[in-house]
């Protein structure tokens, strides 16, 4: 599984970044977690608002952060 933070950086990004790590740790599962800090690269994904999460190249939110459940749930779907 490859999951993806979209954004340039800032505090919503860094957070949501640190909330997907602890998901991922807590579930025990292998993915490999990115950071797209490269605004072409972000557009790429259709997105206008940051922070973006994507797994598996499916944008799953984008313009808020998640509660810690909602990524749980998300990455769930996906395993």
């Amino acid at each position: 599984m490859v999951i993806k933070i979209l954004g340039a950086g800032c505090k919503n990004c860094e957070k949501l970044y640190n909330l997907t790590n602890e998901v991922v740790n807590e579930l025990g599962i292998e993915a490999e977690i990115k950071k797209v800090t490269e605004f072409k690269d972000i557009l790429s994904y259709g997105i206008m608002k940051t922070p973006g999460l994507v797994i598996d190249e499916k944008v799953v939110v984008s313009g808020r952060v998640p509660s810690k459940n909602e990524i749980k749930d998300f990455i769930q779907k996906y395993l």
